[in-house]
């Protein structure tokens, strides 16, 4: 006798996600998304005030305008508080957001966490390849290298939020995924690459606040007045001991436990997560935009852009690397372990998503004031290639969205249709068997009412028909 078959059970890259994991997806996108708008408005406005002749110099006096304790070594300017003070909550939120994923969301399955990771690394290293090679082959300075790796998944969403919300809840699970895991090794690169000097007692300090802050919550000690005074302290210290400060924030955001107990409904990470993403999207991060993307903008500049070699790299980096490294890691990823691309998207939809990943702002600005710290001019002209690129990337991105628009809105109505009305979407029930029986009470009603208004049609047309014989009415033979 032969053994049965086994079923066909091939693995499906970017799959419907699974019900708590989109709700979640849906919260943080939605907030991120509101950022996203503030961020293009701090941006512009950053623009505006750095380049109108009138308000020029008072932009470069705000930005340079130093406060904070000089004793502490923190007497820094509002463009330096921006960079170093306000992106360790935007890390913090990141480092939460790593957390969760490794231990709650889809990168808890080595398997489901292969494509992300996979794509997050190769969509770094392509890009500082090309711009390594534009910069050896255009005899430039290849200090560089790292600022074309970071996608900025809120300027991302941002121009998401712009071109329509109907793109399906995987692709967006999926850049917001590769988003998370870019930053974590964006942070590496910044801890690594751009520490100049370290003052270990200072770093000691930081660690040992930081072990802490641990062992707070290990002990279930609750209380904001607790932690708050203690994070600021980590931060200075890590500040002061010459590793960049951001790196605070993501070590304690990674120390948060983000999985439920018994009687939780959100774990601590989530709550709060919750509480802290919207001062991060909503006013740290847009604050960072207005201070380091001031940069002069003209006709000669934006020339330049496309003949230096440093920012020429920056710019192709962005474009050309960030698309062609996670659209290629992807579709190899899956040619090499047998997956299948799920029945409901392309490979195109993947390139336009691998595109628009090629909008890198927070991060890449922050790297590029780090690489090039003492060259003001050139470090103008870089950010002014970040948002050349970031730009490029997202109208090419816009426009292979919009040829599939359409085609995302139909899949975003399946998503969302719930004919039951129990506030689950009828994709996630279909085995369940109440979910099949309600719908079938629900047809049956729809049955019988329409049986009904056919029934009283029809003795209508009888009590009509034995009224009026023949349809006539008068003599002439006219109808009644």
């Amino acid at each position: 006798m032969a053994a049965p078959r086994t079923p066909n059970t091939t693995r499906k890259v970017l799959g419907r996600l699974s019900l708590p994991e989109r709700t979640f997806v849906a919260d943080a996108l939605r907030t991120e998304t509101v950022g996203g708008v503030l961020l293009l408005v701090a941006t512009v406005t950053a623009l505006v005030w750095a380049n109108v002749p009138a308000l020029q110099h008072s932009y470069e006096a705000v930005s340079d305008f130093h406060f904070g304790p000089s004793p502490l070594g923190l007497n820094l300017s509002v463009a330096h508080w921006a960079a170093d003070g306000l992106l360790a909550v935007f890390f913090f939120v990141a480092g939460i957001e790593l957390k969760r994923e490794l231990v709650a969301g889809d990168l808890r399955d080595p398997r489901a966490a292969v494509l992300p990771v996979v794509a997050a690394l190769c969509g770094m290293a392509v890009p500082a390849l090309v711009y390594t090679f534009t910069n050896l082959t255009g005899h430039g300075s290849t200090q560089g290298w790292a600022v074309p790796t970071a996608t900025d998944i809120a300027f991302a969403l941002a121009v998401l939020a712009v071109i329509g919300t109907s793109l399906p809840s995987a692709l967006r699970a999926f850049l917001l995924t590769l988003a998370v895991v870019d930053d974590l090794f964006a942070i590496l690169i910044i801890a690594i690459f751009f520490t100049e000097r370290i003052n270990f007692a200072a770093l000691g300090g930081a660690v040992a606040g930081l072990a802490v802050f641990w062992l707070l919550l290990r002990k279930g000690v609750r209380g904001w007045y607790v932690y708050l005074p203690l994070a600021v302290v980590v931060w200075a210290l890590m500040y002061n001991s010459g590793v960049h400060a951001t790196i605070a924030g993501v070590a304690m955001g990674l120390m948060l436990r983000c999985t439920t107990r018994e009687g939780e409904e959100h774990s601590p990470g989530e709550h709060i997560e919750h509480l802290v993403r919207p001062l991060s999207a909503g006013l740290a991060v847009p604050l960072f935009a207005l201070f380091s993307a001031g940069v002069a903008v003209s006709g000669g500049a934006l020339g330049d852009v496309f003949t230096e070699p440093e920012t020429l790299g920056v710019v192709l980096g962005l474009v050309v690397g960030k698309t062609l490294g996670i659209f290629a890691s992807t579709w190899l990823t899956a040619r090499f372990t047998h997956a299948e691309l799920s029945e409901d998207l392309e490979w195109a939809d993947i390139f336009a998503v691998a595109s628009l990943s090629g909008i890198g702002f927070t991060v890449s600005l922050l790297i590029g004031e780090l690489a090039f710290a003492g060259n003001t001019l050139l470090t103008d002209e870089v950010k002014a290639a970040v948002l050349t690129g970031s730009l490029i990337a997202a109208l090419c991105a816009t426009v292979l969205l919009k040829i599939r628009n359409a085609r995302y809105r139909g899949l975003c109505e399946d998503e969302e249709r719930d004919e039951d009305l129990d506030g689950i979407p009828d994709v996630y029930e279909q085995d369940d068997p109440a979910y099949h029986l309600r719908m079938a009470d629900i047809f049956e009603r729809k049955a019988a009412e329409h049986r009904r208004i056919a029934a009283e049609q029809a003795a209508a047309a009888r009590h009509g028909g034995a009224e009026v014989p023949g349809g006539a009415g008068e003599e002439d033979g006219r109808p009644a």
